[in-house]
Formats: C-alpha cells, structure tokens, sequence
C-alpha cells in the first residue's frame, strides 16, 4: 500500500483501520473477526491503527492488545483518544492521563504515537440549539482548550507518553480554521472527508459545512490530516447496516445519495468502494480512516485503495448528482 507523509510527522499507510468497526460501533461482529480484521488490514500494507475508549467501551483497544500477542510490529502506529467535556481546567491533566494510561494498558504499550482530543472545541459563550447538557459532555471551550489541553498535551509530549496530538476538526468553521492556524497547532487533524462534505450526526453547528477548506488549511500549516467518515456513517453504501431513525441525519444522507449510487451501479462497484475511491483522492487527505468491522468489508475497501485515483471529470459529475 502506498505511504504518505502525515503533515511534519511520520510516514503512514493512505489507510487508517479505524477502532468503530472493530469496535463494533458501526454493526455487530466477533472479536475474533475483529482481530482477524487487524491482521488482515497490517499484512495489507495498513500501519496506522485509530482507536479510543469509546469505541466499544474499550473494545476496540482490547482487540488491538490481542491483535499481536508477540508484541507490536515496529512498522505500527497507534493513536487513541479522550472525551474531556465540561471537565474543569485544573482536572484536565489528570483526566488526559488517567484516560491515556487505562487506554496502554488495553492496547498493551508504553506509548501512543497520537493522543487525540474527542469531540469538539467550541467558542466561548456559544449559542447553539444543543442542549447545555448534552454539550457539557462532548465539547471543551477554546478558553479551556488554549489554557488547559494544550498544555496538558505537550507536556504528555515532553514525557514520552506520546509523540504527537491532536483533534478533531469537526465544530463550527472558525474554530476549526483558528485550531489549524495558532501558534501552539495541533500535529494532526481527524477531518470529515467524503463526497457529502456530511458530518451527519456528529455535525453540531447549523452553518452549512466546509470541511475541503479545513483540509488546504491544515495542508498550508502542515498539519497532518486524517480523513473520516468516507462513507457517511453508512449513508454512501448500499444499504445501512443498522437501524436509524427515519428524520436522521444519515437517513437524510442516504436518500441524497441515491444518485451516487446509480453512477456506482453503472461502474460496476460497489457504492462503498466508490464513496472510499473518491475520498482517497480529495487533495490534502493523507490518510484516510476505515471503519470496517470485518474483512469482507476491508477488502472492498482494499480494491478501492488499489484503484487509480478518479478522474478529476468523475468526481465533477458525483457532485453535480449529490448537490443540494
């Protein structure tokens, strides 16, 4: 599998097995499968393993600790994550690093080479139409996030505990556009990369979207981007494997699809190997996570992977057949 340089920092696979599927997030699977799933993805070429708490209530970091029981390949890379919420400032710290070590402990390392930060990073005194406390749970204000994450995150840095950090890019436009550009800036970004520009139910802002343009401006900074979301949640395969309300945002996303997955049928692939072909060739995404729960699934993602990048033309006429 072809490599690509993650912003300043290492060389990684254009595919990330990401921790949902294993997980078992995104639909029901065995562990075994899920650690066949690993073994598979790392003798494909994959070396770069997205995993948090979350995902399962640990699950998927259990899996990743049985993966290799003889001990982790060198060539592999981890990340995990933790969800801060309204966590008070001076809690932080300790929070990150009570959250890390319980996740080395699953993952059976020393050390993660990510240590990315869950949910959002929102303004100050911001007026949304979330509830307070559903957002107490899933987002830390900037205040909290410059006078209290970042340090808490260099100074993991500076420990050895980690090699880098991160966030997800995923709130309103200019909070993610202020992350990017700060002087103290993450070393990478997760971002939502599919040919939607759909968060779908992880978006929490009512402006419209503009996650390509978060990607150049990672790109100009150099941080590195991890693309998420290639297939919507389940919204750009054929069917969704799970149950979701009728009015949800993937519901909605898949309907809008429905054109996508006409021009699959007429290439003859899968939606989902379609929907994957064109996120790994959006410019600026340099790894893109995969949210497979098994390996039947990670092989139609691998035959996309082996593809040619789609031609600039192809990519024109799925965004014309998708537009709002």
């Amino acid at each position: 599998m072809q490599q690509k340089k993650l912003g300043q920092l290492f060389d990684v696979s254009r595919y990330t097995l990401g921790g949902g599927g294993i997980g078992q997030v995104w639909g029901s699977t065995s562990q075994g499968e899920a650690i066949k799933t690993v073994n598979a993805a790392y003798e494909a070429g994959i070396n770069l393993f997205d995993m948090a708490p979350l995902y399962g209530d640990g699950e998927a970091e259990k899996v990743m600790g049985l993966a290799f029981p003889d001990g982790y390949p060198d060539a592999v890379l981890l990340t995990t994550k933790c969800l801060l919420g309204a966590a008070s400032g001076v809690d932080i710290e300790g929070i990150l690093s009570s959250s890390l070590q319980q996740s080395l402990a699953l993952l059976k390392r020393d050390y993660i080479d990510f240590f990315i930060l869950h949910g959002y990073v929102v303004p100050d005194n911001w007026q949304t139409k979330i509830p307070h406390t559903v957002l107490s749970k899933i987002a830390v204000t900037s205040s909290t996030f410059n006078h209290y994450v970042i340090p808490a995150f260099e100074k993991l840095k500076q420990s050895g505990r980690i090699r880098a950090w991160g966030v997800t890019a995923a709130s309103t436009q200019v909070t993610n556009l202020d992350i990017i550009s700060a002087q103290r800036r993450p070393d990478v970004v997760q971002c939502v990369s599919n040919l939607l520009d759909s968060a779908g139910g992880m978006a929490i802002a009512a402006e419209k979207p503009d996650p390509r343009a978060v990607i150049q401006h990672a790109r100009k900074h150099s941080v590195g981007v991890m693309g998420v979301r290639a297939v919507a949640a389940g919204s750009l395969t054929s069917v969704i494997d799970r149950p979701v309300a009728a009015n949800s945002a993937e519901q909605i996303d898949f309907e809008r699809a429905a054109p996508f997955r006409l021009i699959a049928a007429e290439m003859g692939i899968s939606p989902a190997q379609l929907a994957h072909q064109y996120a790994l060739s959006m410019p600026g995404v340099e790894t893109l996570v995969l949210g497979v729960k098994n390996r039947e699934e990670l092989a139609e993602c691998l035959a996309a992977e082996a593809a040619p990048d789609l031609e600039l033309s192809l990519m024109q006429r799925i965004d014309a057949a998708v537009r709002d």
